[in-house]
């Protein structure tokens, strides 16, 4: 039982709040490369973004992990950027730095995205059992490289109208 839910249910939970976070953020990410807010999706992202973190501290296996200091900083980049749209809506340079930090956070869920597949799917185990293998380095390298030309591009893009409130 993971807070009074059944453990395997709980990470039924915990997988599609990650997958509605990377669909959300890809309508996110569209938006900043075409210079427009969505609003609703944005919400939407960084909600669950932030229960997708939430939900997998209580998992196995316990103590201080490398998913966890990865859920630390996750948490540390969705507040920032909280702040960066909701507070300090986007004015100066808190417009980058929404940018980044919605990036970054989204890049580490879908980060943590392909070390579960190569985990879990049979057809990529088998490529990288132990996740040392070139297959397993070279899927996270393209992630990775995809996302940092996509925030260079979404830095370029995003110029949202910024009220004079």
């Amino acid at each position: 039982m993971t807070w009074g839910i059944p453990t395997h249910i709980f990470l039924y939970i915990h997988v599609a709040l990650s997958l509605i976070g990377l669909v959300s953020g890809l309508v996110v990410v569209f938006g900043l490369l075409t210079g427009e807010s969505f609003g609703g999706w944005t919400v939407l992202l960084l909600l669950t973004l932030f229960l997708t973190t939430l939900t997998g501290f209580p998992l196995p296996p316990f103590g201080f992990d490398p998913p966890r200091a990865v859920g630390f900083v996750s948490l540390i980049l969705l507040a920032i950027a909280v702040l960066a749209i909701y507070v300090f809506r986007l004015r100066g340079a808190w417009r980058w730095i929404y940018v980044v930090t919605v990036m970054i956070a989204l890049y580490l869920d879908a980060f943590v995205g392909v070390i579960q597949a190569f985990a879990k799917l049979p057809s990529l185990h088998t490529l990288a059992p132990t996740q040392t293998e070139p297959p397993f380095l070279i899927g996270q390298v393209v992630v990775l490289a995809i996302f940092v030309l996509l925030g260079i591009l979404a830095m370029r893009g995003f110029r949202p109208v910024v009220s004079r409130r």
